[in-house]
């Protein structure tokens, strides 16, 4: 056999044992179906037998500012790639948690409580269907004819809701003049391998699971507004004036900071074509969601980046913004720094899409290729806003996760993007990586497990979905090094682009690519009740050798850091990483060059989780 032949083999050898051994985490029934279907694999890649369902969505939009109204139409191929014959379709009315009946988990103003999305001329295959006679909350269910594996269906429906103007959760009015329109249309929710259709309702803290797919979206707003949008302005020449269309194609390809629309500008009038409304006209293929912006009196920065060295492409980046919100002059700044460290230095992924715009609202929320965020007076907070929102766009909308379930899987990265990225913006940041909410709240009762849904869980949710999932992929990323980790981060990203992977393939996937199987740190960080706590049990010193002995009294795993102080005020640092709890053991001795006398030792730092710091310091008397 040749060299390489015996690599391979060994190599094959090797694998199998790591999923062999990846069985060892609890797995609930419903997953694990999807792994004995082999829809999902061991390995952590898509099974042989992976699908998911697909829909295109042609949407007719018009907004109304001075009734607030929203009304369209929308056309709706969906493709049933699933083994199962469906005989109903759920909806999303994600409008509906504006309607007077719907059960919240947040507070509307009484003068945005309404009567919901109305629906009309509702058509299945061209057949006029009744609605259904209770529509609940934002679920919609709807007995179809059947739709066989491989089929697809025709929907057409009318569609118009009142936005919300005095509470802004997500979306609705920002003042007058700016509008903010997010999960405006009627959708089909997500079915899929694990738990068929998504009828887990929208109350308002909870974010969100939907469907890849390819949006046509023609928006109608009174001529004087500019719209912005997930995807692509497809008809530029006949919405704007002659000199904005250089000035957008100018930003396209500068890495200077383009001012497009001026307060100048928005005096002047005559930005866009002298109509009574004007059509926008977007596309956007193979995403998660579609929004859009619209004001009368907003300015417009714009820059771009170059995202991917091999190809040359380009990211446009831009800000629309109310000029008296001082801080978002800066924000442009902030923006394109975040999308260029996105792709060149973590995760190292070019930035998936051709725009990327940060649009000033009252909200610090996410969507494809789109922002809408509050202004903030403090600097630090501004640029932590932008890059965390920006970072957003890998996790949760280019990697296709179920934030309803799972809001750590993209909460998580977005955090532990935010404090990798906020110091490249500004060196002075430093980021206390979420220690004061998680050491308040772990070991207590309502510290539960990451791995508990998202739904069904309150006072943990945001440090179960923000710190703890962030800090559990920095201490990995420490343990493995950055190269391997971006290798292992790379093959999750590569094999559930555009797909919806659960947690379970980010474990296997990350236990695959770097080679160890890392279960017994997913179990305890990710699936145990427990907390961190570390102490010094004894420091000793002989000669001109000393030792300190560290003893984990909690049950997660931290990374130890331990500094010496001598009595010429001099420091050793020793560093270990959460693999030196990997075996389960309780103690650990660290011995270290000590030619002088020590004076203190100090546990712990920055990043490192401990409930309990008061046994950290250990002073020679």
């Amino acid at each position: 056999m040749k060299r390489s032949g015996i690599l391979c083999l060994l190599l094959l050898i090797g694998l199998q044992q790591v999923f062999a051994q990846q069985t060892t985490l609890y797995m609930p029934v419903n997953i694990k179906k999807a792994y004995d279907k082999n829809s999902r694999a061991y390995s952590g890649a898509p099974g042989n037998k992976y699908w998911q369902n697909k829909a295109g969505y042609d949407i007719q939009v018009a907004f109304d500012p001075v009734t607030n109204k929203v009304s369209g139409a929308e056309q709706i191929v969906y493709v049933n790639n699933s083994p199962d014959t469906l005989r109903d379709v759920n909806f999303k009315l994600f409008p509906n948690l504006f309607q007077k009946e719907t059960i919240r988990s947040m507070t509307i103003s009484a003068d945005d409580l309404n009567d919901g999305v109305a629906i009309k001329n509702l058509r299945v295959n061209g057949t006029e269907k009744v609605l259904p006679p209770r529509i609940m909350g934002t679920n919609m269910p709807l007995s179809v004819p059947e739709l066989y594996p491989g089929d697809s269906m025709h929907i057409d429906l009318n569609f118009s809701y009142i936005l919300n103007e005095n509470t802004h959760i997500r979306t609705g009015s920002i003042d007058t003049g700016a509008y903010f329109m997010a999960y405006f249309f009627p959708r089909i929710a997500v079915y899929d391998d694990i738990n068929g259709w998504d009828r887990i309702p929208y109350t308002g803290a909870q974010e969100f699971y939907n469907d890849f797919s390819n949006f046509r979206v023609a928006i109608t707003v009174p001529g004087n507004y500019q719209v912005w949008a997930t995807g692509d302005l497809k008809n530029t020449a006949e919405v704007y004036n002659d000199k904005y269309l250089q000035r957008i194609a100018a930003a396209e390809k500068s890495n200077d900071i383009i001012t497009v629309i001026d307060s100048t500008d928005i005096r002047a009038g005559n930005i866009t074509k002298n109509n009574a409304t004007n059509t926008w006209r977007f596309e956007a293929a193979n995403v998660t969601d579609f929004a859009f912006a619209c004001s009368n009196h907003y300015m417009w920065n714009a820059t771009s980046v170059e995202v991917d060295a091999a190809t040359k492409r380009r990211t446009r980046v831009d800000v629309a913004f109310n000029a008296a919100h001082a801080d978002f002059f800066d924000v442009v700044r902030y923006a394109r720094i975040t999308v260029d460290k996105m792709s060149h230095y973590f995760p190292k992924w070019p930035f998936p899409y051709n725009h990327e715009t940060v649009f000033d609202g009252l909200d610090q929320m996410e969507y494809p290729m789109m922002v809408n965020d509050n202004p903030l007076a403090d600097k630090a907070q501004a640029i932590e806003l932008t890059d965390h929102e920006v970072f957003h766009t890998l996790f949760p909308f280019y990697m296709g996760t179920n934030e309803t379930m799972y809001a750590w899987m993209d909460e998580g990265w977005a955090t532990i993007g935010e404090w990798i990225i906020s110091p490249l913006i500004d060196s002075v940041i430093v980021d206390d990586y979420g220690m004061l909410p998680y050491n308040t709240i772990a070991g207590k009762l309502q510290d539960l497990p990451i791995m508990t849904p998202s739904n069904q869980i309150t006072e943990a949710y945001m440090t179960n979905s923000y710190p703890k999932p962030a800090l559990g992929y920095l201490y990995v990323k420490d343990m493995l090094g950055d190269s391997l980790f971006l290798k292992a981060l790379h093959y999750y990203m590569a094999q559930w682009n555009g797909k919806h992977p659960q947690p379970y393939d980010f474990f296997y996937c990350m236990n695959t690519a770097s080679g160890k199987n890392m279960d017994w740190f997913w179990k305890s960080w990710f699936f145990d009740n427990g907390y961190p706590d570390l102490g010094i049990a004894q420091v000793t010193q002989n000669g001109k050798q000393g030792k300190v002995d560290i003893i984990s009294k909690g049950t997660k795993p931290v990374p130890v850091d331990v500094t010496i102080l001598f009595d010429d005020n001099s420091t050793f640092k020793i560093h270990k990483s959460i693999a030196c709890w990997e075996k389960g053991n309780k103690t650990l001795s660290l011995a270290f060059p000590s030619p002088k006398k020590i004076k203190k030792v100090t546990l712990g730092s920055t990043w490192v989780a401990d409930i309990n710091k008061a046994d950290n310091v250990y002073e020679v008397k």
